[in-house]
């Protein structure tokens, strides 16, 4: 057990050390790193003031400072964020998943916050809402970028966005363009990946498929059983497709382990017309078994000769960004922040990011090699934890 303890402590000091000369100064670069170990330490509460007490501090100064006025980049160490996450978890079938959570606050103030819907809530709160881009491999899953989503009102109110830091150049962008700017980057990096996924409000949007279709890049998204699709005929809806699809057409097929064992439902794949250039496109329809009223429809597009457990399998892939946001916010404080400024925000989900990247990467491959010893999640973070407790020398070098 000692040996893998020094072999997390190891792994962190990898991830520390590619970021660390983001910070031209030595007092931001150890409060970062300081807030890094934080957020990786089991606290219940993750916020500028417990951070500060694990670290020493009799003030959360310093923690405020770093998120507020310090000069660093976050968009730069979220690119040194997407090297690691590419070394540690890349694989060629990686997928990129788009996504959104909410984070419920009580006033007015912090930058984007209204009453709106949360899908996190399952109803209309007062809430922000941040867009996410997960990446997912058979090595592993985690975070890795992150924009936050400027309601109309707040795009279009000068005296409030001076208020909250928000700079000139960040006007209104739909969910969906927040999700292709990140997948863009994501693709400029070199991040190994194959396919996109994403649920109903990515899928439903015609650019947000034209722009993956343009580059290449294969897709399972879902859509509303109104959404139109082409057929040889002319166009029709999902659910009228489904409703017309013979005994034979349905598999029943597993998408991908869930808590239980294998996710199971009865699959169904219809051609649709387009193909061109080596692509093809194909609506896929998964049915529960327990209930066949239960469907779910998905516009998806790929290289020709793409098998249907492909597809299935991304559809199931999904999931993984749901589990992603439960564990940082359970695991690393992903929601724990108290900042109203623009830019804090996205200090904070940067580090958040990065902390979930290393317990997504080097943690979880860890712990599979051990799992003979039968150690929880719970128990392995603490040690690890324990073992972390270095001088404030070391985190000035990096």
């Amino acid at each position: 057990m000692i040996d893998e303890i020094v072999g997390w402590r190891a792994g962190l000091d990898d991830l520390l050390a590619r970021f660390a000369h983001r910070f031209g100064r030595a007092e931001p670069r150890r409060q970062a790193l300081t807030y890094l170990v934080g957020l990786l330490s089991p606290l219940a509460s993750k916020n500028g003031w417990t951070l500060a007490e694990a670290a020493g501090d009799a003030t959360p100064d310093r923690m405020q400072r770093l998120l507020n006025r310090s000069a660093w980049d976050p968009d730069a160490v979220r690119d040194d964020l997407f090297a690691y996450v590419s070394e540690h978890l890349g694989d060629d079938d990686g997928v990129l998943i788009v996504d959104e959570t909410g984070f419920l606050k009580k006033g007015i103030k912090s930058a984007g916050v209204q009453r709106q819907y949360s899908g996190t809530a399952g109803r209309t709160e007062n809430c922000q809402l941040g867009v996410f881009l997960a990446y997912a491999s058979p090595v592993g899953r985690t975070l890795i970028d992150r924009e936050l989503y400027l309601p109309r009102g707040w795009c279009d109110d000068p005296a409030r966005r001076a208020e909250a830091g928000i700079e000139a150049g960040v006007g209104f962008a739909t969910k969906p363009a927040l999700g292709l700017r990140m997948l863009e980057r994501a693709m400029t990096a070199g991040l190994p990946a194959r396919w996109v996924t994403a649920d109903e409000a990515y899928g439903q949007d015609s650019k947000f498929r034209a722009w993956l279709q343009q580059q290449r890049i294969g897709y399972v998204l879902a859509v509303p059983r109104n959404q139109r699709v082409p057929t040889a005929t002319g166009s029709s809806r999902p659910d009228v497709l489904a409703a017309n699809a013979p005994p034979l057409a349905w598999k029943r097929r597993s998408c991908g382990d869930g808590a239980k064992g294998p996710r199971l439902y009865d699959w169904a794949v219809a051609s649709l017309p387009g193909t061109a250039d080596g692509y093809g496109h194909w609506l896929l329809i998964r049915r529960s078994i327990t209930d066949p009223t239960d469907l779910a429809y998905y516009l998806c597009f790929g290289p020709t000769g793409t098998p249907d457990e492909d597809l299935i399998r991304v559809a199931g892939t999904r999931w993984a960004i749901e589990e992603c946001f439960q564990t940082a916010k359970t695991e690393v404080g992903l929601d724990h922040y108290q900042v109203r400024r623009y830019d804090a925000w996205y200090r904070h989900i940067t580090l958040v990011l990065c902390a979930h990247a290393y317990l997504g990467g080097w943690v979880d491959r860890t712990l599979r090699a051990v799992s003979s010893l039968r150690v929880s999640d719970s128990y392995a973070q603490h040690h690890f934890v324990r073992s972390c407790k270095w001088e404030k020398s070391d985190l000035v070098t990096g």
